[in-house]
């Protein structure tokens, strides 16, 4: 017995700890793709300056770089007249607003956006090959990363009259600011080593144990499909609540003032949106996962439904054509993450696949004589009912005709001995008569 209970739990372990891993290869597989694939960075980044907040804070920056490392009441005596030329002073006080005015404008037009973007763009793609220690020009031995937002400054800046040999002459780090240092970099490519290793082989270990354990269940394996499910939710419910948790924590440690925990707190949101996205996804993975164990179940309503769908299930066309529509419906409605990506793709395609045959044979077992009438078997099944029909008709008829002439047989029969009957005097007429009348009537 302690043998078959052993057996009875080794699947429940095997998903806790695919559950556990799991949690870990998804903040991996995020890591990974958001600080690694150039790609994904890049359109973060374009998400980044779209908000509201981030564009505040970086028209700030702009403004206090254009300040601090330009003459700008220089700049604009030169534009005055004589006359006019001391009022140059009290103007740049007032221009300093014009100008941040003028940034956060800048920042909203698709054309400085995509300065922005090919900025971060470049900056990571110098990261990846500095951590990497990739490329001719690019060592691990001295180099810093930066983002630089010189093309940016000038365009703001000629918008008010600087000319923009001026904001070329500035030093680069007052246009641009710091990502890594060289002597960050042993740390950073430890760390993104581990990050590859873990994002592939931490995936490929959970379903692997989601194998195993749906393979040893034996005839618990609906319910071990069932705990698969609830595996994927609580995946997805931790992945959601580490998200949420970490915003706080992140903006209580890079924030210095109250000024800077919104912006933060939005690039937070932005930089975690895929993070947000897959949490999701697993929690819709679980919730259909469950709804197949309970579809596979004993229960009326899904044995009826089996029953109703078993015609068409048991006919290849017809179940993997009903598959194939879905699956286009999939990829373009594209309502999870892993409809994006070729490898999650191809593991959601096999899935399916795989589903979708376990389905027709537990259904051809269960109802073999429900066929379609486009089958072979269908259409013998109603040639050989029609026939069965049309034989039942001419019995039905001719048993009619024979319980016909056997009653008028007895009608004559008994209209005789009620005559002989009344010869003999023993009915007189009016009863007679009246019998006549009851046995024609009948």
């Amino acid at each position: 017995m302690n043998e078959a209970r052993g057996r009875r739990a080794l699947p429940l372990i095997l998903i806790i700890l695919a559950t556990i891993i799991g949690i870990v290869s998804v903040f991996a597989l995020w890591g990974k793709r958001q600080l690694l694939e150039n790609e994904t960075f890049s359109q973060t980044s374009g998400e980044l300056i779209q908000n509201e907040e981030i564009q505040t804070s970086v028209a700030d920056f702009l403004t206090t770089s254009l300040f601090d490392n330009v003459d700008v009441q220089a700049q604009l005596a030169e534009r005055l007249p004589p006359n006019l030329q001391p009022l140059a002073g009290p103007a740049t006080g007032a221009l300093r607003n014009l100008v941040d005015n003028l940034a956060l404008r800048a920042l909203q037009q698709p054309r400085v956006q995509a300065l922005w973007e090919d900025a971060i763009s470049t900056a990571h793609a110098q990261l990846i090959k500095l951590i990497k220690d990739e490329g001719e020009f690019v060592s691990t031995t001295d180099g810093v990363v930066t983002v630089d937002l010189q093309a940016i400054l000038a365009d703001v800046a000629s918008q008010i009259g600087i000319n923009p040999s001026v904001t070329d002459k500035l030093p680069p780090q007052a246009t641009s600011f710091e990502v890594m240092r060289s002597d960050e970099l042993k740390s950073a490519q430890k760390g993104i080593d581990l990050l590859q290793t873990l994002a592939y082989v931490l995936t490929a270990l959970t379903l692997i144990l989601y194998v195993i354990a749906i393979a040893i269940a034996g005839s618990r394996r609906r319910q071990t499909l069932r705990n698969v499910g609830i595996s994927f939710i609580s995946i997805g419910a931790v992945v959601l609540l580490g998200r949420n948790f970490g915003a706080n924590v992140i903006v209580d440690q890079l924030s210095s003032t109250p000024a800077t925990d919104a912006p933060i707190r939005s690039a937070y949101t932005i930089s975690t949106s895929l993070l947000k996205e897959t949490g999701q996804s697993l929690v819709i993975y679980g919730i259909v996962i469950i709804l197949a164990a309970v579809f596979a179940g004993p229960s009326g309503w899904a044995t009826s439904v089996r029953r109703f769908l078993t015609p068409y299930l048991r006919q290849p066309q017809f179940a993997y054509g009903a598959l194939a529509v879905l699956l286009v419906l999939l990829f373009w409605w594209n309502p999870v993450v892993a409809t994006d990506r070729l490898v999650p793709s191809l593991i959601l395609v096999v899935a399916l696949l795989i589903g979708t045959e376990v389905l027709r044979r537990q259904v051809i077992r269960e109802f073999p004589n429900d066929v379609t009438t486009h089958s072979p078997a269908g259409v013998a099944q109603q040639v050989a009912a029609r026939i069965n029909e049309a034989r039942e008709k001419r019995v039905s008829r001719r048993q009619a005709a024979a319980s016909s002439d056997s009653a008028d047989d007895d009608r004559i029969a008994l209209l005789e001995r009620l005559g002989s009957l009344h010869d003999k005097g023993l009915l007189t007429d009016d009863e007679l008569a009246a019998e006549k009348q009851r046995l024609l009537s009948t």
